[in-house]
């Protein structure tokens, strides 16, 4: 018989053992690299034809042993073609012996005993063990061969493949892993004579499995990848090789994160081929009996680890919830990525391991029991402390929706989680909730439409259907048992999906229809048309599903504010996903999303692309992506009904779509037929939208209202605008969008008529008060826009107005009528005409200064382009002169005097329009004396607050085009933004100063500290306008930031919360100017707050806001030293503790920590204050958290010195104190001994002195004895004694009774009487003295 071979430790070990120890081993081993190709050939197929003419145990001949482990050796120095040769040889007799173990195990029935029996066993199991060893050995060889090549072509730099020994190994590797895998399948009892293999081979088999999973390139393949999670599946659950494999795998999930799905493949194909799971829950056993500290620590374990787990629960999730328990304990953890892994644990095995359908109805109970305490668990866990926890649960909860996995009941505890959650703090949990409502709404078990009114008046209906069919017991709430009947009528508590399509389908029409009132009373007199569900449960079943939805469609409408909010936001997913929940809400008809979704339409303007592309998709799949009409009608509507800033809005996201071609030429026609009234139905309202939104669209595609001029003027201007004021406005718009050629064109054809028009609708009453301004404004610019000589018609409209007003008609009785009018003629003036002629007249003079404007950059455009021609011109003729003429005229300063001029000319014709500097007086020039009398009459104005809001908004417009009216009037203007009764008028005048600050910033200079107290002004509307107005100028650099920022500062406390956003806003945006100006500005602002009487904590919130701001590690360290030295010159013990706050509040690097240290003296006085010290004390702890081995230890000294610095502080002060007070009563008894009274005074006072040792009592007993010594020094009186006034005038003081000192030593007490006694004694000889 052959010798026995037993599995080495490396290939090489056989070499080393000895042959006397009966084991076969390599005798006499060949060097193959010693050998020359041809030879080397030769041997190899040599060693073939032995293995493959010979028995399949000739492997255990010792010639034929040591050749073919020469082989294997030097494998990776033989030529592809006997790698081919030797590996096939080996693997064909291994699979020829596979066959043979099963015939030898028939063989052998009945002749166990039989010696060549036993002998052919024993050579099977040497032959089987020795193929297996060194197949697997040329697989090792091969590997590590291939690696090693790898990385030489990493590192190496030339492009030259290797061209060693290449041949296709792959497949190869695939069929011999997948050979040994097979192998352990096979009968192996007979070989091994027990159930177990022999040790040595599973451990070898398993050892160099586990090494191959480390390889990452090798897994790719999935033939290798398979074989080898055969190969562990069948050694840890076939021959109980558990315990060793569960610590091999966990060790592989611990270290390699690539491995984790191929072990859960490996386990899970273990329990499905061998339906057996003790792998699955020795793995989950050794899991849940880890630390949960321990994961705190390996962090990347923890991640594999809870990855491994959910895979598992994925793939057997009966198994995992069987043994879940052992896994639960591990939410106390502090890992959260366990924590997280469990909660995606839990979601699996809801969504999977409770569907066994053929049940009985005793599993079917523990299972829904199982179920349900599970889905509690992850309701609990969306409080979890981790973010991410909480975002991972709602993750699940959305898998679950999606997976129609979630009870009914169950259904709005979700989705009231789900809304508080979308206020929490962090944005990835926002995110989830958001995620998570759009999920509920798309797979809602209770229909496609979600109307309150409508589930109202459907429940309210089949609720007298339920009193029908039981009207001897009140109906209960069946929404408080809901959980229960849903989960028994479901048989799993889950949502049945086809129930809920056929209860959509039968109802549809009652919950859509029924919500329309004509239908509710046919409902209500018909019981007969609410369709018939069937018996009793049935009934009450419906009635407790239409209660749910519409608990779950007030849920998601109570949202609507939080998603308002939620726009707003500075992180751009929560605006994406908030719109698209939007969306989703506006598909199922929830109340208020209609108008939520509107006001996304500010977000254009964002600067995020995201943001702008998420509101643009919004608004097009919701409003444009429809048929034409439909398109035109969304459009129009949303002009009709949005405010100033939505229009603004509207209009830019129109221009674009516009420009893109999104906007249909077919939409662009439908509007027209709005507007035209083509459409039967068509309101004058409607109309008005249309031509709004075509208004808009013009400013992308001038043609677009070309087509339509005559329409524009009959409808805009004719009995319609009687119908809709605001028809005529737009139309006015709509004339000032027109292009170059439209408006040449209009003039020819219809100017004359349109002027007219204009005009009328200027100086005329047709339209109501409130209108009038609006359509005069776009009227007015209207003329300015088309007229070729607007100044002209300008002036006749102001003659016109001026009558209208003071039946004056002719121009030279102008002045005189201005000049003569008094108090007694502006009463019998009417209010409103006299309004509307300032309003025109000084929309006018703001129109007459633009179009002075226009008219220079026209001129200025002219000569650029003349001159671009010229130089062009030049440039071809004489392109050497052209420089030497530029340089002449520049040295005669010729262009420069061209462009003096036209700047003196255009300066000159801006002052005559006011011209209040000038004895010629024009037009309106006569108008701006009366004007600013007009509103220098405090008294008319006060009577008659309309007026004064027109005429200062004129004065303020006067102001704005002339500078000398301006200076003249600027005490005028304060005194009214500051006294005016109507908070209008003051709004007004504080915009109005934002534009004066512009124009003329040098006249406005003196007067800053008035414009920031708009800032304190009551009203809340002029407080928003003055932050709005400030932070303009200041972002803009129309205004420096002095020393009145502090104001600014306060806004952020405003009880207003928008003008507290809008100052947080400004800070915000001023941080990221140049160097951070809040940096600069910071101890400036601290010493005036704390000036101030500020609340704490309003102080607190401010400084740690503009602290927060603060970014940059070197300002940082420089704000330490400031602050530290603004100590030294500050003696308040409030500032004390306003700068400590201030300094708690930094973020605290290396180098700042250090400066607080060195910069010690100039704040050991302040550490007596105990509020002080705890400031300090959070510095400190702050400071340790991430601070280095030796930055600790110097900071520890720190908190060791100023607690002692501390104590001694406190001592000093409570000496002193005690002297003082000492000295005080000395004084006072010297004062009664000197004093000249008669009579006798008794003095019984007691010297109390605190001892330093008191600092170690309680805080209370030292509070109790300062406010002792306090009251001591405000009455100024020898401690508690009382001195009485007798009826001759003599004063005699009242003995002192004590009450305290009882545990004083008595001679203590001795030395107190004997002081007394002598006082006594003094103060007797002196009265005596002076009684005589």
């Amino acid at each position: 018989m052959a010798p026995l071979f037993v599995f080495p430790q490396s290939l090489r070990s056989l070499e080393e053992e000895q042959p006397g120890d009966n084991r076969l081993c390599a005798q006499n081993p060949i060097d193959v690299a010693s050998l020359r190709p041809s030879e080397l050939e030769e041997f190899v197929k040599g060693v073939s034809f032995d293995l493959s003419d010979k028995e399949l145990f000739c492997i255990e001949e010792q010639d034929v042993f040591d050749r073919v482990y020469s082989l294997v050796l030097g494998f990776s120095n033989l030529t592809s073609s006997c790698k081919l040769n030797l590996v096939e040889s080996l693997r064909s007799n291994l699979s020829v012996l596979l066959p043979n173990v099963d015939s030898l195990s028939r063989v052998s029935q009945g002749h166990d005993d039989d010696p060549p029996v036993l002998d052919r066993v024993a050579s099977h199991r040497n032959a089987f063990k020795i193929y297996t060893f060194f197949l697997l050995n040329i697989v090792l060889a091969e590997e590590s061969n291939a690696s090693a090549n790898t990385n030489l072509k990493v590192t190496t730099s030339t492009r030259k493949k290797q061209p060693l020994h290449s041949w296709n190994w792959e497949p190869q590797r695939g069929r011999i892993l997948n050979l040994i895998a097979n192998s352990l399948e096979v009968n192996l009892d007979l070989l091994f004579g027990s159930s177990n293999p022999d040790e040595n081979y599973l451990s070898f088999i398993m050892k160099n499995t586990f090494s191959m999973l480390e390889n990452p390139s090798l897994l790719k393949d999935s033939e290798t990848k398979d074989a080898l999670c055969h190969v562990i599946g069948a050694c840890a659950t076939k021959y109980h090789y558990t315990t060793q494999s569960c610590a091999s795998i966990l060790h592989l999930i611990h270290k390699y994160d690539f491995v984790v799905i191929h072990m859960a493949d490996a386990v899970a194909g273990a329990e499905k081929k061998y339906a057996d799971g003790t792998l699955a829950c020795s793995l989950i056993r050794e899991i849940g009996r880890t630390n949960p500290k321990a994961y705190v620590k390996d962090t990347v374990g923890a991640e594999n680890v809870g990855r491994f787990l959910v895979e598992l629960a994925d793939r057997l999730p009966k198994l995992i919830s069987t043994n879940i328990g052992v896994l639960v304990p591990h939410f106390g953890g502090e890992s959260y990525k366990i924590r997280n892994a469990l909660v995606g644990v839990l979601g699996k095995l809801v969504a999977k391991a409770f569907k066994d359908v053929e049940a009985e109805v005793s599993s079917k109970s523990v299972h829904l029991r199982t179920k349900q305490a599970m889905l509690e668990i992850l309701l609990e866990r969306c409080r979890d402390v981790s973010a991410f926890t909480r975002s991972r649960v709602l993750q699940v909860w959305a898998e679950l929706c999606e997976e129609h996995s979630v009870s009914i009941g169950f259904w709005n505890e979700v989705a009231a989680v789900a809304a508080g959650r979308l206020e929490d703090k962090s944005a990835l949990v926002r995110k989830a909730a958001l995620n998570l409502l759009i999920m509920m709404l798309q797979h809602n078990p209770f229909g496609p439409q979600l109307r309150i009114a409508s589930f109202e008046a459907t429940l309210e209906q089949y609720k007298k259907k339920l009193n029908e069919l039981e009207p001897d017991t009140n109906v209960q709430s069946v929404s408080d048992g809901l959980q229960s009947d849903s989960d028994t009528s479901g048989g799993e508590g889950e949502v049945d999906n086809a129930n809920a399509e056929e209860l959509a389908e039968k109802h549809q029409e009652s919950l859509t229809d029924s919500c329309l009132p004509h239908l509710e009373e046919k409902i209500t007199q018909k019981d007969s048309l609410v369709p018939d569900v069937g018996n009793l449960e049935q009934t009450r079943a419906l009635v407790a599903s239409l209660e749910a939805g519409l608990r779950f469609s007030k849920c998601i409408s109570a949202t609507m504010p939080t998603l308002v909010q939620l726009m707003a936001s500075s992180s751009a997913t929560d605006v994406e996903n908030t719109i698209l929940l939007l969306m989703r809400c506006k598909q199922f008809q929830i109340d208020g999303a209609e108008e939520c979704l509107r006001k996304m339409l500010p977000l254009v303007f964002s600067q995020d692309k995201s943001i702008y592309e998420a509101v643009e998709n919004a608004f097009i799949t919701i409003y444009v992506r429809k048929s034409p009409a439909e398109t035109a009608k969304n459009l129009l509507n949303l002009a009709i009904d949005s405010n100033i800033g939505d229009l603004a809005a509207l209009e830019f996201i129109i221009n674009a779509l516009v420009s893109k071609g999104d906007i249909s030429p077919g939409t662009i026609s439908a509007l027209w037929d709005f507007f035209c009234f083509n459409i039967s139905g068509t309101t004058a309202e409607q109309s008005r939208g249309a031509l709004s939104v075509l208004c808009m669209a013009a400013k992308s595609s001038t043609g677009v209202l070309g087509s339509h001029l005559q329409d524009i003027i009959d409808i805009g201007f004719g009995r319609w605008a009687k119908v809709e004021p605001l028809l005529a406005r737009t139309a006015c718009i709509a004339i000032q969008r027109l292009s170059v050629e439209d408006r040449k064109k209009l003039l020819v054809s219809n100017g004359s008529r349109v002027f007219g028009i204009l005009e009328s609708l200027i100086t005329g009453f047709l339209l109501p008060e409130d209108i009038w301004y609006a359509a005069a404004d776009k009227a007015i610019g209207a003329i300015y826009t088309i007229h070729p000589t607007p100044e002209t018609l300008a002036a006749d409209i102001v003659k016109k107005s001026f009558s209208s007003v003071f039946d004056c008609s002719e121009q030279h009785e102008l002045q005189n009528d201005i000049d003569s009018s008094s108090n007694n003629d502006l009463a019998a003036v009417q209010v409103s005409k006299l309004g509307r002629f300032l309003f025109v007249i000084s929309h006018i003079a703001m129109n007459q200064l633009l179009y002075i404007e226009s008219c220079v950059r026209k001129i200025q455009k002219q000569k650029t382009k003349e001159k671009m021609v010229t130089d062009v011109q030049n440039g071809g003729i004489k392109p050497s002169n052209t420089p030497n003429d530029n340089n002449i005229n520049a040295e005669l300063g010729i262009a420069a005097s061209e462009d003096a001029i036209l700047d003196t000319l255009s300066e000159r014709a801006e002052q005559e329009i006011v011209s209040s500097g000038s004895s010629e007086k024009n037009l309106i020039g006569l108008c701006a004396p009366f004007l600013s009398k007009l509103c220098r009459n405090f008294s008319l104005m006060q009577k008659y607050p309309v007026l004064q809001a027109s005429g200062m908004l004129a004065l303020c417009r006067f102001m704005i085009i002339d500078a000398n009216f301006c200076d003249a009037n600027l005490q005028l203007l304060f005194t009214v933004v500051e006294s005016a009764p109507s908070e209008t008028v003051r709004s007004n005048c504080t915009i109005a100063l934002g534009d004066l600050a512009v124009r003329f910033p040098n006249l406005l200079e003196p007067w800053t500290e008035n414009m920031y107290a708009r800032l304190r002004d009551p009203s809340v509307s002029v407080r928003k306008n003055a932050v709005l107005v400030l932070s303009h100028l200041i972002l803009n650099d129309m205004m420096k930031v002095k020393g009145y920022i502090n104001e600014m500062t306060l806004c952020l406390e405003d009880e207003d919360e928008r003008i507290s956003n809008l100052a947080k806003l400004f800070f915000h945006e001023l941080s990221k100017k140049g160097s951070n100006p809040v940096y600069n500005l910071l101890p400036d602002i601290l010493g005036k707050l704390s000036s101030q009487n500020l609340r704490r904590e309003s102080f607190c919130n401010i400084m740690q806001f503009l602290i927060g701001s603060i970014k940059k590690e070197k300002q940082m360290e420089a704000l330490v030293e400031k602050l530290c030295n603004r100590f030294s010159g500050v003696t308040d013990v409030r500032q004390w503790e306003y700068i400590s706050y201030c300094l708690s509040q930094l973020s605290f690097a290396e180098k700042g920590m250090k400066k607080l240290i060195e910069s010690f003296k100039t704040y050991e006085h302040v550490l007596s204050e105990d509020s002080v010290m705890d400031h300090f004390r959070s510095i400190i702890n702050k400071g340790k958290k991430f601070a280095k081995p030796e930055l600790k230890l110097c900071i520890e000294e720190f908190e060791d010195k100023l607690n002692k610095f501390h104590v001694e502080k406190k001592e000093q002060e409570v000496t002193a104190r005690n002297a003082q007070i000492h000295q005080q009563k000395v004084e006072n008894v010297e004062r009664v001994v000197r004093s000249g009274n008669e009579g006798e005074e008794f003095i019984n006072a007691e010297d109390e002195v605190i001892d330093p040792s008191m600092e170690g009592m309680p805080q209370s007993m030292n509070e109790a004895t300062d406010t002792k010594f306090d009251d001591s020094d405000e009455y100024s009186g020898v401690s508690s004694e009382v001195i009485d006034t007798e009826p001759d005038g003599t004063e005699v003081q009242s003995p002192k009774y004590i009450t305290k000192g009882t545990s004083k030593s008595r001679a203590k007490k001795s030395k107190i009487k004997d002081h007394k006694r002598s006082i006594s004694a003094s103060s007797g000889r002196n009265i005596k003295s002076k009684q005589r």
